[in-house]
């Protein structure tokens, strides 16, 4: 399927992110080359990985954004942060209960941000 829209994310090594960004999400890169890759989220989605060196024009990368992924379950959450953990991922925040559902945040090779979490029957 052709992608629809794209979340791009502007990064140091497109390689080593593309490395991260499959092993995390479970999926193969359908397009890679050293500056650019892209993997297929599905309905369309695409996530755009950006050598920030390739870029035109030059951008200067704003920060205060997540790329949030959802589980099914709060021991889900749990598991997977074990996971990442083990695995050496910089983690930003423990596995934690808020108003939303169980959530823990990481950080990928650039410091964008990763929410994963499970959220909570509504009330």
């Amino acid at each position: 399927m052709r992608p629809t829209a794209y979340i791009l994310l502007y990064v140091a090594d497109t390689l080593a992110s593309l490395a991260f960004y499959e092993k995390r999400l479970g999926r193969k890169a359908f397009e890679s080359f050293p500056t650019f890759a892209s993997i297929g989220l599905g309905d369309g989605l695409t996530l755009g990985l950006w050598s920030v060196s390739s870029v035109a024009p030059d951008v200067t990368p704003p920060g205060g954004s997540e790329i949030g992924i959802v589980l099914d379950a709060p021991d889900a959450v749990d598991r997977t942060f074990a996971d990442w953990q083990a695995d050496g991922v910089t983690i930003l925040q423990q596995p934690t209960d808020m108003v939303f559902g169980r959530t823990f945040l990481a950080a990928d090779p650039d410091g964008h941000r990763i929410r994963v979490f499970a959220e909570t029957a509504a009330a």
